[in-house]
């Protein structure tokens, strides 16, 4: 699998005062704690969550473990005003 392809995973960032850094979520990957990485700006979260994802792959292939299936971006309807 590609870099590119590596990358086609969720990845949920958000601020924790309680760490006092940002912290990632990776959803599909369901067998690994979580948040799974951090970082002290949005950019290095966002860089250490790519890292981890490619980790998380390799190993997969090379253990013979199929890999989890992505989600797919869903629409929420909005509700109109009456």
């Amino acid at each position: 699998m590609n870099n590119h392809q590596s990358m086609r995973y969720t990845i949920l960032i958000q601020w924790s005062d309680e760490d006092n850094c940002f912290v990632v979520f990776l959803p599909e990957f369901t067998n690994v704690m979580q948040p799974c990485t951090h970082g002290s700006t949005y950019l290095e979260a966002i860089q250490n969550a790519q890292e981890v994802i490619e980790l998380l792959v390799e190993t997969a292939i090379e253990n013979g473990e199929p890999l989890p299936q992505r989600q797919k971006f869903q629409t929420v309807p909005v509700l109109q005003a009456a």
